[in-house]
């Protein structure tokens, strides 16, 4: 919006680690609307991005919202440092029992992977594993991820040309036959 929130930096990271999931909410959405790449606090982030992140490591739905939550303000505050350092644990949830979870970080991973290319050849494998997934919104995540990292450098995604010919026969996503 234009405003300097500097100011309240440090009660907008109080506020994203409050137990409370409804303070979460706003702290996330402060922090996502508020931090730039030249927030001088943006490292302290880190930590509770993490426990997020980690807290939904699970079957079942405790810590998922909490861990969206997360990953929906990583990828409005990414620097190249958050980027190496929760790339680990963003990748876990490429395979979470939650196909939520699965798009939310795929997705995220694009936007890591632009502020820190060095992480698209450690985790590359996880996401192209995302083109056999059982629920075909992860898939077309997956696509859209593959498809904007190849607008870049095409030469690197021809191996996967079999791949999404096979996505294209048996698929019934218009949006994936579009894509």
């Amino acid at each position: 919006m234009g405003y300097n929130m500097s100011w309240a930096s440090f009660a907008t990271i109080e506020t994203m680690s409050s137990p409370r999931f409804g303070h979460k909410r706003i702290g996330y959405l402060a922090a996502s609307q508020g931090f730039n790449q030249n927030t001088d606090v943006i490292l302290l982030t880190t930590n509770t991005l993490k426990k997020e992140l980690r807290g939904a490591v699970g079957g079942g739905m405790s810590g998922v919202y909490e861990a969206g939550l997360a990953i929906n303000c990583l990828s409005n505050i990414v620097t190249e440092d958050l980027a190496r350092e929760l790339l680990p644990d963003l990748t876990n949830l490429t395979s979470h029992p939650q196909p939520y979870l699965r798009k939310k970080a795929l997705l995220c991973l694009f936007k890591l992977f632009v502020k820190y290319p060095q992480g698209l050849r450690l985790t590359f494998s996880r996401v192209q594993q995302c083109l056999d997934d059982t629920h075909p919104s992860v898939i077309s995540c997956a696509v859209n991820v593959i498809t904007e990292l190849s607008d870049k450098n095409p030469r690197n995604y021809l191996h996967l040309a079999p791949a999404f010919f096979q996505l294209l026969t048996t698929s019934s996503n218009n949006w994936m036959l579009i894509k």
